[in-house]
């Protein structure tokens, strides 16, 4: 299988210490006290207005669409100073690339910071296509993003995530999926449906490279 599709936070990239931040910066701009990482890392996998609607709902707060934009525009303002990839990924991705393997990031992050934080991290160079929250009408599970990935990379993919949003996403759109054992995922790895798990990202580059 030539085409790969990624997910990004908890697949790629250990995001939750700037997401963390960013959320507690909102929260204190509503005088309301931190969360825990832990916590914050809890409410990620469905974009950010679930993030945020997540975080206010701690404090018995309803959902407010003004709070993501002041979520984004934090984010927005230092997204990468505490986000690394996991180890191995760079290596990975070079070796799918050198490999002949064209490769796409299906992320329900906005589009925007996403490829600020690829860019930000020297990743942006190992993809074909980066689809965004905001790329396409809908958001994953929902099937379409993935289905645009892997039209945009030619036919057929193999999907790697690690939450159950991306299990989802992967049974909605009928496509082969490599589940990571690292994440945000809360769900047991022995619960969710997958065709290849792995902890070490060179395992991934094996059996993509597989017959």
């Amino acid at each position: 299988m030539k085409n790969v599709i990624f997910d990004l936070d908890g697949t790629l990239i250990d995001s939750a210490p700037d997401l963390h931040a960013s959320a507690n910066k909102m929260l204190a701009s509503k005088g309301l006290a931190p969360l825990s990482l832990p916590q914050i890392t809890s409410f990620i996998g469905n974009g950010v207005p679930k993030l945020v609607e997540r975080c206010l709902a701690v404090y018995d707060l309803p959902f407010d669409p003004e709070m993501v934009q002041v979520f984004q525009a934090f984010y927005a303002a230092d997204p990468f100073t505490l986000t690394k990839p996991y180890p191995g990924v760079v290596a990975c991705l070079q070796a799918l690339q050198a490999g002949g393997c064209k490769l796409a990031v299906c992320t329900n992050k906005p589009e925007a910071p996403a490829r600020v934080i690829l860019d930000g991290l020297d990743l942006t160079r190992y993809f074909d296509f980066i689809a965004g929250g905001d790329t396409y009408p809908s958001m994953k599970p929902d099937p379409a993003p993935l289905h645009g990935c892997a039209k945009a990379l030619g036919g057929e993919a193999l999907y790697v995530g690690d939450s159950e949003t991306d299990e989802k996403t992967a049974i909605n759109a009928n496509m082969r999926f490599a589940l990571f054992e690292g994440g945000y995922r809360k769900t047991p790895t022995s619960e969710m449906r997958h065709d290849l798990l792995f902890g070490d990202f060179a395992d991934l580059v094996r059996f993509v490279k597989s017959p």
